[in-house]
């Protein structure tokens, strides 16, 4: 007399008075198929859109690759490109319609390569839900130093203000407050105009995050990662400049930061 059972899908034929050795070679088969929960992959892509404490509007951008080690554990190398911003930055109008930010005398954008590790805290079902994260990385941080530039006016003006002459005089530097008077500045010059002359500074930085993703597809993902970074240099890097200021004092070296990035990525 035979008995079929159907589980999960699959046909297992149960043989009614068969020997130990047959219902032990039975019970060894289940034990090494693969769980509905075991990860369906191995390699996951992603890239995404920061925003942070540091930066504008948008941070920057990142991408991150994958690597699954078993069910719970995955490590992970990134790469992140942000701008940051010195917390006291101002922009500022003048009677001309042009803007610049008070003080800017250089653009901080960082790149941050890394490397960590990442914990399954709650698995998602396969097709609904969410999924939480932990992870933990870190790596060196190359910030590029890149002069801001001013249309400065250095035309001759008499008393009154009035040009002396009809030559106007206008050039595009990187603002110095030992030079420049905030009166004659008409306006900021175009982003890359100093360009050549950036100049890198090597730091460090270390982050631990939370990431929320959803998605109802396995080969896909999307999601939301939030966290700090804790970002230090070995010198205080100058963003800000102003009169009878040691720039030291305007400055600093370490820069932590609160971030939430939106990512979208593939897996396989």
């Amino acid at each position: 007399m035979r008995i079929q059972l159907v589980l999960g899908g699959s046909a297992l034929l149960a043989l009614l008075g068969a020997s130990p050795a047959v219902q032990a070679q039975q019970m060894s088969s289940a034990a090494a198929a693969p769980s509905n929960e075991d990860a369906s992959y191995r390699k996951e892509f992603t890239y995404g859109i920061n925003f942070n404490t540091r930066g504008g509007l948008i941070g920057g951008i990142s991408v991150r690759s994958t690597r699954m080690l078993n069910q719970d554990w995955a490590r992970f190398w990134s790469i992140e490109g942000v701008e940051v911003k010195h917390p006291k930055e101002q922009k500022v109008s003048n009677s001309v319609g042009g803007q610049y930010v008070l003080g800017k005398t250089n653009y901080m954008y960082v790149l941050r390569p890394s490397v960590g590790v990442q914990r399954v805290i709650f698995r998602k079902a396969p097709d609904t839900g969410v999924q939480v994260n932990a992870l933990i990385g870190g790596g060196p941080s190359i910030a590029l130093l890149m002069p801001y530039y001013i249309a400065y006016d250095y035309t001759e003006r008499n008393s009154q203000g009035q040009p002396v002459g009809s030559i106007t005089d206008v050039r595009n530097e990187q603002f110095d407050p030992q030079i420049h008077s905030t009166q004659r500045i008409l306006d900021r010059a175009p982003l890359f105009t100093g360009v050549g002359e950036t100049k890198p500074h090597v730091g460090v930085h270390v982050r631990g995050a939370l990431g929320f993703e959803y998605g109802r597809y396995r080969d896909a993902v999307a999601g939301v990662e939030t966290g700090f970074l804790f970002e230090a240099y070995t010198k205080r890097l100058p963003i800000l400049r102003a009169n009878q200021v040691d720039d030291n004092k305007l400055n600093r070296s370490f820069y932590p930061s609160v971030y939430l990035t939106l990512y979208l990525g593939h897996r396989s």
